[in-house]
């Protein structure tokens, strides 16, 4: 697995960086804390479920580890929503983390699909 192109390990530890720097943002800008604090764990969790995901014990190892990042993503979604709809953030703003997180949702669904089927 090492060496080779691997997009949603890629693109997940992007988003993770992505959220880190936003998150600070919103605490200098706004002093916001509590949505804060929940966007920045789920959103760095998807990237960490895959990287884990990527030495697995197991098939199932595998397949638990990327469902687990898949329901962190769709968790980071919701807060991201949160905090645009609460207007702490323009939409313009939240634009590219709305669409990295919509990829990495079709990435993590393909994956575990994928390897759902192959057990």
């Amino acid at each position: 697995m090492h060496g080779e192109r691997n997009p949603v390990r890629e693109k997940s530890y992007t988003f993770a960086v992505d959220i880190v720097k936003f998150c600070l943002k919103i605490q200098e800008e706004k002093r916001e804390y509590v949505m804060k604090k929940q966007l920045l764990r789920s959103g760095t969790s998807i990237g960490a479920n895959v990287e884990e995901a990527q030495q697995p014990q197991s098939r199932a190892d595998f397949t638990s580890k990327m469902s687990i990042a898949l329901k962190e993503a769709y968790e980071t979604r919701f807060w991201l929503r949160l905090i645009r709809d609460s207007g702490l953030a323009t939409p313009q703003a939240m634009r590219t983390l709305f669409e990295q997180i919509d990829e990495i949702i079709r990435l993590l669904v393909t994956i575990t699909t994928s390897s759902k089927s192959e057990r």
